[in-house]
């Protein structure tokens, strides 16, 4: 399973992209990948890049796939599968997850309402 978003790019973040992302399978077969209803042939890859990462406590990747039309990136759960030979050429990296407004904002928001909530609890 992955969660799959067309509008970040370049930028490896927190957002709300991700929030509302496409989640399905992505499967790999040799000439293309399979998400959903995208299809992508893996000749019209010009740049994959698979980015080894923290997410919170848990080891992941993003897959960052860029085609004339479209970037497309996958968050992926770490497992052996990506770290072997993968039917396309991938540039390996390490990277950190930075945060957006969005995220920043939201993570204020639940801790404030948590906090209000805990005050009102323990008043009476």
């Amino acid at each position: 399973m992955t969660k799959a978003t067309l509008a970040e790019g370049d930028q490896l973040r927190y957002s709300a992209n991700w929030v509302t992302a496409r989640r399905a399978w992505l499967k790999v077969f040799a000439d293309r990948l399979v998400c959903g209803d995208w299809v992508i042939a893996i000749a019209d890859i010009r740049e994959a890049v698979l980015i080894s990462l923290w997410q919170g406590v848990f080891p992941a990747y993003v897959l960052r796939i860029r085609t004339d039309e479209y970037t497309y990136s996958f968050g992926l759960n770490r497992g052996k599968y990506w770290r072997g030979e993968l039917p396309f050429d991938v540039r390996r990296e390490k990277g950190k997850l930075s945060y957006s407004r969005f995220s920043i904002a939201y993570r204020l928001v639940l801790l404030v309402g948590l906090a209000a909530y805990l005050w009102w609890s323990f008043q009476g």
